[in-house]
């Protein structure tokens, strides 16, 4: 085994290959990124408090501190128990590795990973880029951000919120009790299985946005908030209490399923995609139809039976408008 004890700013270069990844840490920033090399580079470029401890077993590389253990991340909410620890760590990992990342605190990054992938955050903020791998987030009140993830995303939060961009995973799990979710969804590639979207909440609100064409079998319901439906082959239902969006899109191969308390539920349309131009036309590709979204007077509220029900606040002003950062 070899092992750092890190005081002070420092590039190590373990010789061994690495085939897992494992940080720890406490305040600061993680950056964790997948190369096609087999060995690890790891860069401290900021560290206070108690040492970092730096080893290699094996195949396996650890961050940590001495006290800090993978079971007991999300126990450190105390924040005596944070004071004067910070540290900035960046690792450069071969993409197949399995990579573990526990933060408290600290904002982490993880991208370009073909291994499993797991992060455990209480106040800090998750970003996942470009996994496809299986991945798993768990957070206290930080904010959870997946962008271009394929592999099988499941996410737990308790305040914070959760957004996943260019989604395209044919498995997404995602539990809150007052964090918002908003997901972007990209048709699934050829030959994948049917997408399977379950996401449950107790007071945050759920906006999901639906590739064009759309293929799933579709339940959604809330218990006192408000429904917004895109789509004329769903059903809305309910005129008190309980409000259900159901039906099926396309074939209805995949399944969305969709359940919050008190939280609103909003079920929106991507565009359909711009057709090319004829030959020798001199006018560039048409835009958006105007059925390629809801319109703000198109959605339906069951409750009231009026049209021009809104969606959760961090849903789009406009469903066809293209996604940017966290608002679709």
């Amino acid at each position: 085994m070899t092992e750092w004890s890190v005081t002070e700013p420092v590039k190590l270069a373990p010789a061994d290959p690495v085939t897992r990844l494992r940080i720890r840490v406490v305040g600061g920033a993680v950056n964790v990124v997948g190369t096609d090399e087999s060995t690890a580079r790891v860069e401290i470029t900021e560290i206070e408090g108690p040492p970092l401890i730096v080893t290699q077993e094996g195949s396996t590389l650890t961050v940590t501190y001495e006290d800090l253990h993978w079971k007991g991340i999300l126990g450190w909410i105390d924040g005596r128990a944070q004071r004067r620890r910070r540290a900035v760590v960046s690792v450069a990992v071969p993409a197949g590795a399995e990579v573990e990342v526990g933060a408290v605190s600290a904002d982490t990054v993880v991208s370009g990973l073909r291994g499993r992938a797991e992060v455990r955050g209480v106040t800090g903020s998750t970003t996942l880029v470009g996994l496809s791998g299986p991945v798993r987030a768990e957070t206290v009140s930080g904010a959870v951000e997946a962008q271009s993830v394929t592999g099988a995303l499941r996410v737990g939060s308790v305040t914070g919120d959760v957004t996943v961009i260019e989604g395209s995973g044919s498995a997404v799990r995602a539990e809150t009790v007052s964090g918002d979710m908003v997901l972007d969804l990209d048709p699934a590639p050829a030959g994948a299985p049917p997408a399977d979207i379950r996401l449950t909440s107790v007071s945050g609100e759920v906006a999901v946005r639906l590739p064009h064409p759309a293929d799933a079998r579709v339940e959604a319901s809330t218990t006192s908030g408000a429904v917004s439906n895109a789509f004329e082959d769903l059903r809305v239902g309910g005129e008190w209490g309980t409000k259900s969006i159901t039906g099926t899109l396309g074939a209805g191969s995949g399944t969305l399923k969709a359940t919050t308390v008190s939280g609103s539920i909003a079920l929106l349309r991507r565009p359909e995609p711009a057709e090319a131009p004829e030959s020798g036309s001199a006018t560039g590709p048409s835009g958006p139809s105007p059925d390629s979204g809801p319109s703000p007077d198109s959605g339906t509220d069951a409750g009231s039976g009026t049209t021009g029900a809104t969606g959760p606040s961090t849903g789009p002003a406009d469903p066809s408008a293209p996604a940017s950062g966290k608002v679709l």
